[in-house]
């Protein structure tokens, strides 16, 4: 089977409603997700939540864990129970085949040797300031940053930009924290604050707005 072939299958369990509920939910969530609160979420029986959450994970689009309730613990705690994450992998399909990835690549390599960082990292946060939207967390949402609230600071839990971060990290890193500056405008700073598993930026409320 060819990687096209596996995300085309990957993606294909997203087309059952249901699934695509359960999948969302569990991607936005900030923590991994047990049955309960996913059949809640999806508005659907446990027994079925438990089905299609065991179908994504089959798909590679989710990954499983187990573990005890908080309090629980030692003889009699009974079996820890089935937690659900995003899994990390990526699925991309394009038809008839692109290869924007590829071309990303090469440009970020010409633009990391010629040293152009600052040209990029000004281009980028003309980009983000030229959308000014009016609901800064709705705007994060729309680009897959997939936001969450912790405390008072906005962390984002998907990087757009992995792949590229993976093999250009400073590069794209700066670029990404321009790019949200811009878009943030003068509501929220930005800073370089990794979260686990998902984006190097986080954002905090100024107080005066």
């Amino acid at each position: 089977m060819t990687a096209e072939d596996s995300s085309i299958e990957a993606l294909g369990a997203l087309a059952d409603p249901v699934r695509r509920a359960l999948y969302r939910h569990v991607a936005d969530a900030a923590e991994e997700v047990g049955r309960d609160a996913a059949a809640a979420a999806a508005g659907v029986s446990r027994s079925l939540a438990a089905f299609h959450l065991d179908k994504l994970v089959d798909a590679g689009l989710l990954a499983v864990s187990y573990r005890r309730p908080p309090g629980r613990g030692g003889p009699g705690a009974g079996r820890p129970a089935k937690v659900y994450r995003r899994a990390e992998a990526e699925f991309a399909v394009a038809l008839p085949p692109r290869e924007y990835g590829a071309a990303g690549r090469l440009l970020a390599e010409v633009v990391e040797r010629a040293g152009l960082d600052r040209e990029l990292q000004a281009a980028a946060r003309a980009a983000g300031s030229a959308e000014q939207p009016s609901d800064v967390l709705a705007a994060l949402r729309e680009r897959g940053y997939a936001p969450f609230l912790d405390g008072e600071v906005v962390r984002l839990r998907n990087c757009p930009f992995h792949a590229l971060a993976d093999e250009f990290p400073a590069l794209v890193c700066g670029m990404n924290l321009a790019l949200l500056e811009g878009l943030a405008g003068e509501g929220w700073t930005p800073a370089m604050d990794p979260c686990a598993g998902g984006c190097c930026v986080s954002l905090s409320k100024n107080n005066n707005h």
